[in-house]
């Protein structure tokens, strides 16, 4: 592992054990959200650009690191935004976590992963080379294995962004 791997695994331990510690975790639940939404309503009625921005990048930052609450904020963001602009925000905040995720993993695994389980992973990498779209579409249909367990697995093998 390089500095720069050590340096970004540290911040991003550092971030978690932030938002654990200080109690966050609980504004991303559905009774946090419910007790306010009637006040996170009134915002987006006075200011929905800026409501719209701040909700997108919190979106883009619980998916890339893989923090718990994406789905409340999904359902929140359909609750508050309606149906079809919260469809947009949350198509492309998740797509654009989801990807950070991915990246941020191949960054700080992907060589230690791919060199300690080299003889196991030929026959994934060969598969995900040919088809990556197809093995990432198909476990996005599988609704036991957990959205950010996607992200950081498809961060392993040599998938194209």
């Amino acid at each position: 592992m390089n500095i720069k791997q050590i340096l970004l695994t540290g911040i991003l331990i550092a971030f978690v054990v932030a938002f654990f510690q200080m109690g966050l975790y609980e504004f991303l639940t559905l009774e946090q959200i419910k007790m306010k939404q009637a006040s996170i309503e009134a915002w987006v009625e006075e200011q929905p650009a800026e409501a719209s921005v701040a909700y997108f990048l919190l979106y883009v930052v619980v998916t890339a690191v893989s923090l718990p609450g994406a789905t409340v904020m999904t359902l929140a963001g359909g609750a508050v935004f309606g149906f079809w602009w919260g469809f947009v925000l949350v198509s492309f905040a998740s797509t654009i976590g989801a990807t950070l995720a991915m990246l941020l993993a191949r960054f700080v695994l992907q060589e230690q992963v791919q060199s300690r389980f080299a003889r196991q992973l030929v026959a994934l990498n060969r598969g995900i080379e040919k088809e990556g779209g197809f093995y990432l579409f198909t476990l996005r249909r599988v609704p036991i294995i957990p959205f950010f367990v996607i992200n950081l697995a498809m961060g392993l093998p040599r998938i194209k962004i």
